[in-house]
């Protein structure tokens, strides 16, 4: 497992890690050009030695990158299970509508519609590609409401409007975290509350199809602060990169049926599995791997893999029933070979 660690997953790390600098390099600078534009989308890409501020790599050659919008006006927020994985801004008192900062992308019922929002942004990053000095190599992805560039032909990155919910907790999450489970500490659960959770203004495979009058101002629930919260302690995050380093490896399937992210969330999982902190030591890494795969292969078979904080969001809608199929049997020959094969990772 270590000489596993040390050589592929570290060699992923630093492949992505050269990647997330040269494109954080060249999203900073159509960002820049966005910013004088319309200051109201100020970019908060910043560098922490290396790691930059929100930041998800989805895969080495895919990435997202929120930037956090400033809110000023009172607004709602309106989570009551209508909308599955999202929620609405309402303004609370109508004569207010002048003290928003985006006055213009409030809704005659008094909505801050997300998709207005989103296709002001991306008209003018469309507009920043042509002047931005890397102007040869980015270009705009059309075909899409989302905000995503083709970086060199090699990259895509998703930009993301978002505004910060700190101190706030969804009501659609409230049963969480389940009351007969030790794990996570509740002084883990007060500071997760605290940090609170994003919306994001991005297409929303829940709500696809549903027809649904308010899908447009709807903004997607995120809890990435949260849940790298919650990995933190023993070996989990060593654990995820195990993971999405078997995934890029052999789980990169036609139809993308298994994502990082799933990985991530059955690992929240396996965590309620195994609550206690001796079950998360070096020694256990094998064991906990072993279970996440026997859950992934459990969860492809039946179709269903739910979002961790929000259950009854269902992270495999939008996939094939095939890919899903033909995922479960290549999971399953990986576990197999895992379990029953002590060098397995020799070959992996």
């Amino acid at each position: 497992m270590n000489k596993y660690y040390n050589e592929r997953v570290a060699n992923r790390k630093a492949q992505i890690a050269k990647t997330i600098h040269e494109v954080c390099r060249i999203v900073q600078d159509v960002l820049k050009e966005v910013e004088l534009q319309e200051p109201r989308f100020i970019s908060s890409l910043t560098d922490y030695n290396g790691r930059f501020d929100g930041l998800e790599v989805v895969s080495p050659h895919e990435f997202e990158i929120v930037i956090y919008l400033n809110q000023m006006g009172v607004l709602n927020f309106v989570d009551d299970g209508s909308l599955p994985g999202c929620a609405v801004l309402k303004l609370s008192d109508g004569r207010k509508r002048s003290m928003s900062l985006w006055v213009e992308f409030i809704t005659a019922s008094g909505y801050l519609s997300a998709r207005k929002i989103r296709s002001r942004f991306q008209t003018l990053v469309a507009q920043a590609c042509d002047k931005c000095s890397y102007r040869d190599c980015v270009k705009m992805i059309a075909e899409t409401t989302e905000v995503k560039l083709r970086i060199r032909e090699r990259y895509i990155v998703q930009i993301t409007p978002a505004f910060k919910c700190a101190g706030l907790w969804p009501r659609s999450a409230a049963h969480w975290p389940l009351p007969a489970i030790p794990w996570p500490h509740p002084n883990i659960v007060a500071e997760v509350k605290t940090e609170g959770f994003d919306l994001l203004s991005k297409e929303c495979l829940a709500l696809q199809g549903k027809n649904s009058a308010m899908e447009g101002d709807a903004w997607v629930l995120s809890f990435f602060e949260a849940e790298n919260r919650l990995l933190q302690g023993g070996c989990r995050r060593k654990c995820l990169s195990i993971l999405k380093t078997i995934r890029d490896r052999h789980l990169d399937l036609p139809g993308n049926p298994v994502t990082c992210y799933h990985m991530k969330t059955l690992l929240l999982y396996e965590c309620e599995k195994h609550p206690r902190e001796h079950e998360w030591d070096e020694a256990a890494i094998g064991d906990r791997i072993n279970g996440i795969f026997l859950q992934l292969i459990s969860s492809l078979q039946c179709r269903r893999c739910p979002h961790y904080f929000l259950p009854h969001v269902d992270l495999f809608k939008g996939k094939s029933p095939t890919a899903l199929e033909n995922a479960a049997k290549q999971v399953w020959r990986l576990t197999r070979e895992m379990l029953t094969n002590s060098r397995a990772f020799e070959k992996l």
